[in-house]
């Protein structure tokens, strides 16, 4: 069987000045095995801000400590919440702040989630020096909240992007990958997704436009190989499918 993830796997990897991401699974989604990442930022009055938190690791825990202390934590869109009951648990100081819609979930609501701030397209101000966000919309209560962080031109995304390395996934279902366009090196969301985005085709349209004028170097996202260098032209084409921008 194929590694479907990215080793070392729950360790701090650097990408650029306070920014670290974390590569972890897999889970067990869509019927594949999905590699997952996380992304750590020290923000300029030195908290921690950490995106889509991955799994549990107490020695994750303290290496990130370390780095300073741990204040926010987000759920960037409707699906990328699961693991963070247990870091409120070890982190009882940190906020919690969510993608619109999140809260309303009931599989959300009966886990005791605890979800203290919702998130817009304006920064809060405890990171708007550091950070720009926009919220993607799309039909049937899906948002997701985009990222970018200016000091090291790197957009963050979660499920916007999908790009797996077919020699890491099962080989049976690598034809089933290609044909859904979700494969390196631009892949895309999955046709599901790609469907609930559509139905707000014209909106999420200009949140892309907003995202591509911003120039990214690098874009980091949840699932595979993230774009390590012209990461606008590489997003670019991997959300062609939405159509025209802007």
């Amino acid at each position: 069987m194929p590694e479907a993830t990215y080793p070392p796997l729950d360790v701090l990897k650097p990408v650029a000045d306070g920014l670290w991401i974390v590569d972890s699974g897999p889970l067990r989604a869509l019927g594949i095995p999905l590699p997952v990442r996380m992304t750590v930022i020290r923000l300029r009055d030195g908290s921690i801000w950490l995106h889509s938190p991955t799994r549990y690791d107490p020695r994750l825990h303290q290496d990130i400590a370390a780095l300073g202390p741990i204040r926010h934590m987000v759920a960037p869109n409707i699906a990328h919440w699961t693991f963070l009951k247990e870091w409120q648990t070890q982190c009882p100081d940190a906020l919690t702040w969510a993608a619109p819609n999140l809260r309303q979930r009931g599989q959300v609501r009966r886990s005791g989630l605890r979800i203290d701030r919702v998130l817009d397209d304006a920064p809060p101000p405890e990171w708007a020096a550091d950070l720009r966000q926009v919220v993607v919309p799309g039909g049937l209560s899906f948002r997701e909240v985009a990222f970018f962080h200016g000091a090291s031109r790197t957009l963050i995304l979660t499920d916007l992007v999908l790009n797996l390395e077919p020699a890491k996934m099962p080989a049976l279902v690598r034809p089933l990958l290609r044909l859904a366009r979700m494969t390196a090196p631009d892949g895309q969301p999955p046709p599901y997704l790609r469907l609930v985005i559509r139905l707000r085709r014209r909106a999420a349209a200009q949140a892309v436009s907003e995202l591509l004028a911003l120039k990214p170097e690098r874009v980091v996202f949840a699932h595979g190989l993230w774009f390590m260098r012209d990461g606008a032209a590489h997003l670019r084409r991997s959300l062609r499918w939405l159509g025209a921008f802007g």
